[in-house]
């Protein structure tokens, strides 16, 4: 049976008092309720048709909730299956007395636009979809929306439309704005074919009788991981290496790469497996209280019965400003950032969290998030694997079997750790999260998966998320703490490191896929001697007395050997202003498919980093190197302290560490390398024009606020802490 929905308690009514838009759009509601029945067929549930033209004018003029279903582009994986979602969504809308309109935004695929231009595009992307969500809503008198939430920057940048139109609203004394998001799917994972399997372990044990132990070892590492779009990312390093050593021809190379891409992606789509920026934004907009917990976490697309629980909570929310997009968002903030930091979350959402809540009009910054973050403890909750059959297809099929509530969960969880978490905050059922946890109809605790959970009761270890850094050459950065083991953590931890630097990701790329680059930076000799041995001395004091008798070349092997060598790669000239702040997931990926390579190297840049960066990663550095940080005047030779459980890293000085101290100072550096920096920003400025004049991110923040246009960070004047409304006993029992 369905609701009935409340005619919008506003004085505005476009469509009541302009002819205008009564005579164009009962037609396109006519065809989109004609085109849903459609594409349902047999599987449609309702009465006979009544959609007559007379029936929609009627409607919107009475000011009947104009809902929008706001879709995405079927060139993305995830929203492949959109236009059955939308036909459900449309049918119950207008069911529950509503007039629903749809229409779709652009979504880029960050798997498609790595490692080529696109991807200096991708961050501007969630800009664009956000202005182009506020016109169009605008500009048609919606009331609210359904969102079909797909993957990389679509979801953060339709939060921030809404959250910014119903501040607008609320300015121009209107209804709030309502929404609910629905997730795509979560696609499974693919598997390599035996016979592909077999060929590959082939190779592994050719290098291995050949003296290649280091190309067997990271074939056989990479091969134990789940198909998924940055799957050949992987390969493409190591069979590069396998190449050049003669194990495989460049024509094996081609059809191995053939088989695995097309044997990744299921055919229905969805949002992809791993815990990457798709799927820690739909844990993120959840925490946030945007998503219905029927639709949050499902294996295949929803089911009408699903779909109308999540629409039918509309009915709770339409002309009540608690449930205004931009309220939700700011009561559930805490929430937001510690389920993100719990469940491991995606680097790039530090700055779609900061963007969201300066769009939504709350002052806001990289710091108050990180102050949220460590206000208490966050525990690592998310046993994730890409392995051991614990990706996020597997938490679905968790969730949906009813074993797990998915992010109810986690913020049960959370909660039982001694986690402070909001639940009296609004959600987009209608209820707080202290109501929805309240539900003992079916599992909460993690403890109910008995195999191989996602979501743990007890915690790996007692930290997560992503951490914010300072240093003395910049102001900020942030490292994806959960993306590194323990071990990872202490070896790197602490520890000086040479900077090996690259004016862009292009030559890093080129130069990490070198299957001989630590051979050929020993023979350029490109770490001082004296600098190698004040390494040691300080970085495995142990060995201090043995290495310090050595030869070059022989001391430089020792050190890469025993793990004394430390590198920090260093990629400048990426950030927003320079060239659309792209993701460094290609380069990580090449140091990570290095077994010698990435137990030595840090990667550091002012471009950003995804959901699927392992190892120590460390980006979106302000000032970036276009705005003259300090990034931008580093050279090969360089000192750095790493210093990550301090939350900071150092430019070191030279002669005091040679001499066994660790003194920092970079105040001179700027004015001894002025020259050398105007040179770099000349070659900036020209690489510049790869990027089309339209798209480049020229009037924005910094990546500490979010990268969000000017106009919006200086219209953000509402303080979060206080300019919230959270339900009340009274308004609640009316």
């Amino acid at each position: 049976m369905s609701v009935k929905y409340p005619y919008i308690n506003n004085s505005i009514n476009p469509y009541r008092d302009n002819v205008q838009g009564k005579a164009n759009e009962p037609i396109c509601v006519a065809g989109l309720l004609d085109r849903s029945k459609q594409i349902l067929g047999a599987a449609y549930e309702g009465d006979k048709p009544d959609w007559t033209l007379e029936e929609v004018y009627n409607r919107l003029h009475e000011n009947a909730p104009r809902i929008a279903i706001i879709g995405g582009s079927s060139d993305h994986p995830a929203h492949i299956m959109d236009f059955q979602t939308s036909a459900r969504a449309a049918i119950r809308i207008w069911q529950n007395g509503g007039v629903p309109f749809y229409f779709s935004t652009p979504v880029m695929c960050d798997g498609t636009a790595q490692s080529n231009q696109g991807m200096s595009y991708s961050l501007q992307s969630r800009n664009a979809v956000a202005q182009m969500v506020v016109n169009q809503l605008e500009a048609h008198s919606y009331h609210g929306a359904f969102v079909i939430q797909g993957c990389d920057k679509q979801p953060l940048g339709v939060v921030s439309a809404l959250a910014h139109l119903d501040r607008v609203r609320k300015d121009r004394g209107e209804a709030p704005f309502f929404a609910t998001f629905a997730p795509a799917h979560v696609l499974q994972g693919g598997t390599i074919p035996e016979k592909l399997f077999a060929e590959l372990e082939e190779v592994a044990k050719r290098a291995e009788s050949q003296g290649a132990e280091d190309i067997a070892f990271d074939l056989r590492d990479t091969m134990a991981y789940i198909l998924q779009c940055s799957s050949n990312t992987a390969f493409q390093g190591v069979l590069q290496r396998a190449k050049e050593h003669g194990f495989i021809t460049q024509a094996e190379h081609d059809e191995y790469e053939r088989q695995l891409a097309v044997h990744t992606c299921d055919g229905q789509g969805g949002v992809c497996a791993f815990n990457g920026t798709g799927n820690s934004s739909r844990h993120l907009v959840a925490g946030m209280g945007l998503v219905h917990p029927e639709l949050e976490l499902l294996a295949a697309p929803p089911t009408q019965e699903q779909i109308n629980k999540s629409v039918d909570s509309l009915a709770t929310m339409i002309n009540d400003p608690i449930y205004g997009v931009s309220n939700i968002l700011a009561a559930n903030i805490k929430n937001a950032i510690r389920i993100h930091s719990a469940s491991g979350g995606s680097t790039n959402l530090m700055m779609h969290i900061v963007a969201a809540m300066l769009y939504g009009g709350y002052k806001f910054s990289l710091w108050d998030l990180d102050e949220i973050h460590h206000e208490v403890p966050i525990p690592d909750l998310f046993n994730y694997s890409l392995t051991e059959g614990r990706d996020i297809f597997a938490l679905a099929t968790q969730c949906c079997s009813g074993s797990s509530r998915g992010m109810e969960t986690l913020f049960h969880e959370l909660l039982e750790n001694g986690v402070p978490m909001d639940v009296n905050a609004p959600t987009v059922t209608g209820t707080t999260w202290l109501e929805r946890l309240s539900d003992e109809t079916a599992a909460l605790s993690a403890k109910n998966v008995r195999d191989n959970p996602v979501i743990l009761s007890t915690p790996k270890r007692s930290f997560s998320g992503v951490d914010v850094l300072k240093g003395n050459f910049f102001e900020s950065a942030v490292v994806k703490i959960s993306g590194m083991t323990t071990n990872q953590l202490n070896v790197f931890d602490k520890k000086a490191a040479f900077v090996l630097y690259y004016e862009n990701e292009d030559d890093a790329n080129q130069s990490l896929l070198n299957s001989k680059l630590l051979e050929e930076l020993k023979d350029q000799r490109s770490f001082s001697f004296k600098d190698m041995i004040a390494m040691v001395r300080h970085n495995t004091p142990e060995l201090y007395e043995t290495c310090k008798l050595l030869e070059y070349d022989e001391l430089f092997e020792v050190m890469v050997k025993e793990g004394s060598l430390k590198i920090s790669i260093i990629i400048s000239g990426q950030g927003p202003l320079a060239f659309g702040m792209p993701e460094m997931f290609t380069p990580m990926q090449h140091i990570n498919a290095n077994r010698n390579l990435k137990r030595l190297a840090t990667l550091i840049s002012d471009g950003r980093y995804s959901g699927v960066t392992y190892g120590a990663a460390i980006g979106h550095m302000t000032p970036e190197a276009k705005d003259g940080g300090g990034i931008l005047y580093l050279q090969t030779g360089d000192l750095l302290y790493l210093n990550f459980r301090g939350h900071s890293i150092e430019f070191l000085d030279q002669a005091a560490f040679r001499n066994g101290e660790v003194c920092f100072s970079f105040d001179s550096i700027k004015s001894t390398r002025h020259d050398l920096g105007e040179e770099r920003l000349s070659r900036i400025k020209k690489r510049q024009k790869l990027i089309a004049a339209s798209n480049r991110m020229l009037g924005h923040t910094d990546a500490a606020y979010g990268v969000v246009p000017l106009a919006v960070s200086s219209d953000a004047e509402l303080n979060y802490r206080v300019d919230v409304s959270i339900p009340n006993e009274k308004q609640k029992n009316s």
